[in-house]
């Protein structure tokens, strides 16, 4: 009689659950979380690198990353972006790659983080919802090598530097968010308290701001624009040292839009208190994730003038 074939490991439907706490503020761990150029720099267990990082944080979106181990062996791994909603929540479906370029399984994650004091709170929620044949001995290590990839994101974040970037999901088209960035009156209700602006490349502009005890004049010069996508400008200060860039971008995700702010140069200005990194990390995240969503709210919620109209001829 022939010898009986194991049964394979029943592995579709197994979840995996990782939290992980970091002392790090929730912007800059979904930064290290969807940023390429950082997460190649935690991906994989540890002696792992991750020399092709194709991971570009939007709904639909593929995704490709190759690890390589200590000894040279290179492990394809591709997917999918299926939610990305700043800085709370990152769905993706993951799974190794056979010599044929194709899924050998599919691993769906759910990746929530919760921040208190200062600190980052990251659940990985993830289950198995396809595989195939032989799929198991690479299921089987999962567990540990996010957990290991986990601990290298912790060492990462305590010495990450770079630009600073910020993202939000607003439920207004692009034409709105545009105008908000652009429209010299719209920004005095949320943003910029400026005589003038123009959307226009050589543009400058400048404004006052009071903080923690000190009067800090901005000088800006608008640098890039491409109407409906992008503007960006220089980010000065009088009577300090520095120059840095501040780069707004729009991306439609059908009736709503992504917005990426990206400040550039943070390292250039004075190492002292007032210019911590810490410090436009607060004041961004309070402008784009506060001041602007609520402008855009209160904006929807006001009636337009011709249904106001339509109401008075009734």
């Amino acid at each position: 009689m022939p010898a009986k074939k194991d049964k394979p490991v029943k592995v579709v439907g197994r979840e995996f659950v990782i939290i992980r706490e970091f002392a790090a503020p929730r912007e800059l761990v979904f930064q290290a979380c969807t940023d390429a150029r950082h997460l190649a720099q935690w991906w994989g267990p540890r002696g792992f690198t991750a020399p092709v990082c194709e991971w570009d944080a939007r709904p639909g979106n593929k995704i490709y990353v190759v690890m390589r181990a200590p000894d040279g062996t290179r492990y394809p791994m591709g997917g999918e972006f299926r939610e990305v909603v700043p800085p709370e929540r990152l769905v993706t479906v993951t799974g190794a790659l056979d010599e044929d370029g194709q899924l050998m399984f599919e691993i769906l994650h759910v990746m929530t983080l919760t921040e208190r004091e200062g600190k980052t709170k990251l659940t990985m929620h993830s289950r198995v919802i396809k595989a195939k044949p032989g799929a198991e001995r690479y299921i089987g290590g999962f567990e540990a090598g996010m957990t290991q990839s986990l601990e290298r994101l912790g060492d990462i974040l305590k010495r990450l530097d770079g630009p600073l970037v910020i993202q939000r999901v607003f439920d207004a088209p692009v034409a709105q968010l545009w105008k908000a960035l652009t429209d010299v009156a719209e920004l005095r209700h949320w943003y910029l308290d400026v005589k003038e602006f123009k959307p226009e490349k050589g543009f400058e502009f400048e404004f006052t701001v009071k903080y923690q005890g000190g009067t800090f004049h901005h000088l800006c010069k608008i640098t890039k624009v491409v109407p409906g996508q992008l503007i960006a400008y220089t980010w000065r200060y009088a009577g300090h040292k520095g120059d840095s860039l501040v780069t707004f971008e729009l991306f439609p995700e059908g009736k709503q839009t992504r917005l990426k702010l990206t400040h550039e140069g943070l390292d250039t200005f004075p190492k002292v208190a007032s210019f911590a990194s810490k410090n436009f990390l607060m004041g961004w995240t309070k402008i784009i994730g506060l001041l602007l969503k609520s402008y855009l709210e209160k904006a929807a919620r006001k009636p337009s003038k011709s249904k106001t109209k339509q109401k008075k001829g009734k």
